[in-house]
């Protein structure tokens, strides 16, 4: 039988004895250590396909995509809708203006010819008083009494107040024709009036603030025939 002490030498000599060296073996060792280690960091968003390539142009990086509107056409564009509402905003303002000077004119003309209808209703009722006066001179002295006197003086009343509301009477008697202001009735020949002149003035006119109420119904003369 061997002893324990032989045996252990034994397996020393056995471990000694084996094929690979002790170098290799620490080499070996360090080699599987430095495979097995942490793998080397990548600088965070550091990526190799976007990185600058050597020699490129900046002027080649700004050239536009196809379909995109550069500066320079945002600018025409922009510099054309100014233009287009400059446009409309003097349209609008000079329509303002016409509506504002259309509005005083109306206003103004509310004012000077508000009695008109007024006066027209009234007309007939100097008409009536004309004629009663007219009648009452006719009839002679004996028919003019205080009453036709008050008659006459109503009259003038009445005329001094339409005076002093801008109404103007047109009474054209021996006047030349106006087809403005005048109404022709009938056409007479008259040899002692120069031919187209009023001989008769049938009914009076009227006029407010110089504009025509009613024309004066009148006879008209024209030269005697040979």
């Amino acid at each position: 039988m061997s002893s324990p002490g032989e045996e252990t030498k034994k397996e020393d000599s056995t471990v000694a004895g084996t094929d690979v060296p002790e170098e290799e073996a620490i080499e070996a060792t360090i080699t599987e250590a430095s495979d097995d280690g942490p793998a080397e960091e990548e600088m965070p968003g550091a990526d190799p396909a976007e990185e600058e390539m050597p020699g490129a142009d900046p002027a080649e990086e700004e050239t536009p995509v196809s379909g995109e509107i550069t500066i320079e056409e945002q600018l025409e564009k922009a510099l054309a809708e100014i233009a287009t509402y400059k446009d409309v905003a003097l349209r609008a303002e000079a329509e303002m203006q016409n509506v504002r000077r259309r509005t005083e004119r109306d206003i103004e003309n509310a004012h000077k010819f508000g009695l008109e209808r007024f006066l027209q209703n009234l007309l007939p009722v100097l008409d009536s008083i004309e004629k009663a006066i007219d009648s009452s001179e006719q009839a002679g002295p004996e028919e003019d009494d205080s009453v036709m006197e008050g008659v006459r003086l109503c009259y003038k009343l009445l005329l001094e107040a339409l005076d002093r509301e801008n109404v103007e009477v047109v009474d054209p008697l021996g006047e030349p024709f106006d087809p403005n202001v005048h109404e022709a009735m009938s056409v007479v020949e008259n040899p002692d009036m120069e031919p187209n002149s009023v001989f008769a003035v049938v009914q009076k006119g009227y006029k407010l603030n110089s504009r025509l109420v009613r024309p004066a119904m009148v006879l008209v003369s024209k030269a005697p025939a040979d």
